[in-house]
Parts: structure tokens; C-alpha cells; sequence
């Protein structure tokens, strides 16, 4: 029995503890929905200034019926029309026919009709509304305004109109304090330089930026703007987008995760992610940073930069430190692009391979020209020299030009044929080395072969000019002039060292091996180095005058 008292006492604390929990959370929220109501509260009551007629009406008893030049007062705000029905209690009336609110002499609100509640502060107005402040005029056909908030917001459809731009959405709202202006809901921007579009757009009338925070487009004369996230100053055209956004003019198009864009300019800064496309000349360039003029057609990238040729079935990568895109002779017939590539440039592509300093490729005459220690790679051959040029034919290659030192190695198996000379011209067919011409000091080492590819010695000569054809990657012809010295080693009695020639370097070590493989940079070594060629200096015709006269 003690035992089920102290459980029927503790029972009866707790039912005390939750009733007076629950007293408390009552309590609270009276209290907030009471502090609530008094911060509705009017601040002073609704007067009714003047009417020409006033009269009561049986089926209406709590409201006075007022005609004819009718005017209120509420605080600062004055409210005209032509009739009404004045509810005093409450502070609230109806009013009907050229309704009117003024505050101060900045915000102006008309509309056929109103219902004013004194106590919430809010305008109903419905039919024909518009809105002035200042240079800013908003229309629509139900419009409701805070007085507390100093907010007015329609929702059955409006347009805002400032110096600037015509605004038109299903939804939005308007602060003649802030000048700040949501809209919502199939929101479309006129503006005499471009179209905006989207379903979400906050807009300040007194900047004129509109701020992006949902999908949206902009189309100017050249240029469509897409992006969900960022700023557009509608006066000076200039952005800043985020959230891989897209500018796109004509065939190119700019993707980045942030683009500093200038309209007036034509200029686009990009951040991070970069991606430029141009899908007429079916090329795009990648990087961290890039650099868009429009109206130049200049580009600029770096920080892991990347050009990516894909007009053909195989696609040629180039990388360098930096790279820039240039147009010449604009708006013309013979406008021509030039692609730069310079400090430590590699490209990979599956036919051709090649590293340089600096590469400069013009479509002027489809040249690529690889400057400062250049290699080019053509399945298991290798060429090199001081500068070489690389003609392309529909972007693949045609033919190349070595100048200075020139060398071409081809691996067969575990030996090199060999050719060097001062001048050196490759051909090609169908990606592969067809001709090969030789000119000025030509050194040649060479295997000959048997139709069933085995070799028969080694060839070791001179001469001053080669002509070397080739058919499926092997030597077919060779012919020299106009006369040539040389001997023919039998494999077995080839000498010591006499297999490579002075200048011989095989670099599988620097050869981009993959698409990737540009991005690692390989420099040649210190014994691999061109020497450099020293040219003495040419004497002068009579130079014993000159010594003469320094005496």
C-alpha cells in the first residue's frame, strides 16, 4: 500500500509539472502574438479630412458613407477618391474611383479601388494601379502596400519601369525606401541593348544592377549571356558571373566558375575551371585563367592552359605556360588567326608529337612553327634542329621544315638511320613520312634492308645534298649529289662508335607520350644541348686601309 501511495503522489507531480508546462508555453505565445498585434497597431488614428457629402446607411450601420472630394490622413500618408465607406472603429475604410495615396512628394499610388486597414497599415488597391517614385513607375492591377514594411507587392502580374529598363513578372515587390525590387515568375527585362529573361531577379532601381539568382538569359545584339548567379550592371554592361555561367558570341562560347564580363568593351575575364569553344572552327582552349576580347577576337590563357584542335577525327593537345589567340585583317577576306604558345610548349596528337620553347601556329598558311630547342615526333621518327616549321593540310600534317642543325633519327628495332645536315624538308603522306630532302654538310648512317626486312650493314656517308623516299616507315631511295663518299659496314664489323652520328640524341626521354603527358614538362640534358653555331667574322675588302689608319 506505501508502495502504491509514492507511485500515485509521483504520478500526480508530474500530471502538476506538465499542466504548468503547458500554462507557460500558452502564456508565451499569447505574449508574442500579443506583442505581435501591438506592433501592428496603428500609430495614430485614420481622420477623415473632408468629404461634400456624409450620411449613414441601414445596411451598413458601422460605417459612414462619404461622397465627393473624400480625403484621409493616416500619419503622413493622404488618401483621396471620390467615394467611400469610413469604418471609424476600426480605422479602415473602402474607397472607390479615382483613388489616390500621397506620401510626401515622392511616392504617388493611383487605382480605381482601395481598401485601407488602419490597423495592419496595409493598401489594397485593385484595378488600373500605378505606382510613382520618383523616376520609377510600377503598373499592375492588384497591388497591396505595407506602410510598416514600405513594401508594395503584386501579384496577378506588373511592370516596372525606371530611366533604364521595363521590368515585367507574375510576381514581384517594390521598396520605395531602398529602391530594391523582387520579381518572380516568367520575369522578362527591355532594355534598348539586350533582353533579360529569367524567374528570379532582384532588381535596384536608383544602381540599376540586377542581381542573378536563379537561371537566366541575356541576348544582346552578338552576345547570349546565361547564368544563375551573379551581377549585371544594366548602365554600364559590366558583370560578374558566377557559377560556371556562359557567355556565348557567335560560334564561341566561355565557361568558367567566375567571368568579369564588360558589355561596352566586348571583354571577358575568366576564373578558374576556364573553358572557350568554338564549334565553327572545332577548337576549345582550357586554363585557370583566361581573357576574351570579342571584338579584337584576342584570347588569353594560363595556368595549365590547354588548345585543343578537334576538326579532325584525331585531336591535337597543345599546353604551354601561356597562350594567345590572335585575328588580323577583321571584317575582311583575308582575315587570318594566330595561335602563340610560348615558355616550355608541348603538344600530343596520335600521328605527331613535338616540344619547343614557343610555338606559333597561323592559319594564314597553316603553319606551326616550333622556336628554340624544337623536337617533332612522326610514329619512330624523330626530327630536330634550331627552328622547324610544320605545314598542316586540313590539320594534318603535310610537310616540314628543319633549318639550322637539322636531324631526323628513325628507330628500326634496337638501330638508328641517320641524316643531318645544315637544311632539312620532310614530306608526308597520310601522316607518315614519304620524302625526305637534305641540303648543306649532309652525314649520313643508315641500315639497308632486304625485302624481307633484314639488314644487310651499315651505311656510313657524306655528300652535299640528299634525297631520301620512304614507303611504309622504310628507307625505299636514297640519292645523293652530286657525289658522295662512303662505306658499307657488314653488320658483324660494324667499328666502335661509328653507328651514331657527332650530333646524335634519341629523346624518348621528353616525347609526349599521351594527351596528359603535356602537362609534364622534360627539358633536354645538359649534354643533349644544340651547340651553338659560331660564325666568325667576315673580313672586310681591304682591311689593311682600316689597320693603317688606326695606326
Amino acid at each position: 500500500m506505501l508502495e502504491k501511495g509514492k507511485k500515485n503522489n509521483l504520478l500526480r507531480h508530474r500530471m502538476l509539472f506538465a499542466g504548468i508546462l503547458c500554462l507557460f508555453v500558452f502564456c508565451s505565445l499569447a505574449q508574442e502574438q500579443k506583442s505581435k498585434s501591438s506592433s501592428r497597431a496603428p500609430r495614430s488614428k485614420v481622420y477623415l479630412l473632408h468629404s461634400d457629402l456624409l450620411r449613414k446607411d441601414a445596411v451598413r450601420p458601422d460605417a459612414q458613407i462619404v461622397v465627393g472630394n473624400v480625403k484621409f490622413r493616416h500619419d503622413s500618408m493622404y488618401m483621396f477618391c471620390d467615394s467611400a465607406y469610413y469604418y471609424d472603429k476600426t480605422g479602415s475604410f473602402e474607397a472607390f474611383s479615382n483613388v489616390r495615396m500621397e506620401q510626401g512628394d515622392t511616392l504617388f499610388i493611383y487605382g480605381d479601388h482601395l481598401f485601407y486597414d488602419g490597423y495592419t497599415q496595409i493598401a489594397e488597391l485593385r484595378k488600373n494601379v500605378r505606382l510613382e517614385n520618383r523616376n520609377t513607375q510600377l503598373y499592375t492591377d492588384s497591388l497591396n502596400y505595407d506602410r510598416i514594411a514600405n513594401l508594395g507587392y503584386y501579384f496577378d502580374g506588373g511592370t516596372l519601369m525606371d530611366e533604364e529598363n521595363v521590368l515585367s513578372s507574375d510576381w514581384g515587390e517594390y521598396s520605395p525606401v531602398t529602391k530594391e525590387s523582387v520579381f518572380n515568375y516568367n520575369v522578362k527585362l527591355l532594355n534598348p541593348k539586350f533582353t533579360m529573361t529569367s524567374d528570379t531577379l532582384h532588381y535596384n532601381t536608383m544602381s540599376k544592377i540586377a542581381r542573378i539568382v536563379g537561371p537566366s538569359n541575356i541576348v544582346g545584339d552578338s552576345t547570349h549571356i546565361y547564368s544563375e548567379l551573379g551581377y549585371y550592371n544594366t548602365t554600364t554592361g559590366k558583370a560578374q558571373l558566377l557559377n560556371r555561367s556562359e557567355v556565348t558570341s557567335g560560334s564561341r562560347k566561355l565557361v568558367a566558375d567566375s567571368i568579369d564580363y564588360d558589355r561596352d568593351l566586348g571583354v571577358s575575364k575568366a576564373f578558374f575551371d576556364v573553358v572557350i569553344t568554338d564549334t565553327l572552327n572545332k577548337n576549345l582552349m582550357t586554363c585557370e585563367y583566361g581573357y576574351y576580347d570579342d571584338r579584337r577576337k584576342y584570347s588569353f590563357a594560363t595556368d595549365r592552359a590547354v588548345a585543343v584542335d578537334y576538326s579532325q577525327g584525331d585531336s591535337l593537345f597543345l599546353h604551354a605556360d601561356t597562350l594567345l589567340m590572335r585575328s588580323f585583317n577583321l571584317g575582311t577576306d583575308s582575315m587570318y588567326r594566330e595561335m602563340q604558345a610560348f615558355h616550355k610548349s608541348r603538344f600530343y596528337r596520335t600521328d605527331v608529337q613535338g616540344v619547343a620553347d614557343s610555338i606559333i601556329f597561323n592559319t594564314k598558311d597553316s603553319c606551326l612553327t616550333l622556336y628554340r630547342d624544337p623536337i617533332v615526333w612522326n610514329n619512330n621518327q624523330q626530327l630536330l634542329g634550331e627552328r622547324i616549321h610544320v605545314y598542316m593540310n586540313d590539320s594534318t600534317i603535310d610537310w616540314a621544315h628543319i633549318v639550322n642543325q637539322a636531324l631526323s633519327v628513325e628507330l628500326l628495332d634496337s638501330v638508328y638511320n641517320q641524316v643531318t645536315g645544315k637544311e632539312m624538308k620532310a614530306y608526308f603522306e597520310n601522316g607518315q613520312m614519304r620524302h625526305v630532302n637534305v641540303s648543306g654538310s649532309v652525314r649520313l648512317v643508315y641500315y639497308p634492308m632486304e625485302k624481307d626486312s633484314t639488314l644487310i650493314g651499315m651505311n656510313v656517308s657524306e655528300t652535299s645534298e640528299l634525297d631520301m623516299f620512304l614507303k611504309e616507315q622504310k628507307i625505299e631511295k636514297i640519292i645523293m649529289r652530286p657525289k658522295s663518299t662512303g662505306t658499307l659496314y657488314p653488320m658483324t664489323q660494324i667499328p666502335a662508335g661509328k653507328d651514331k652520328l657527332d650530333n646524335f640524341v634519341w629523346f624518348d626521354y621528353i616525347r609526349p607520350m599521351h594527351k596528359n603527358d603535356i602537362f609534364e614538362w622534360r627539358a633536354k640534358k645538359a649534354e643533349d644541348q644544340l651547340k651553338a653555331n659560331v660564325r666568325g667574322k667576315a673580313p672586310l675588302p681591304n682591311q689593311g686601309l682600316f689597320d693603317k689608319k688606326k695606326e
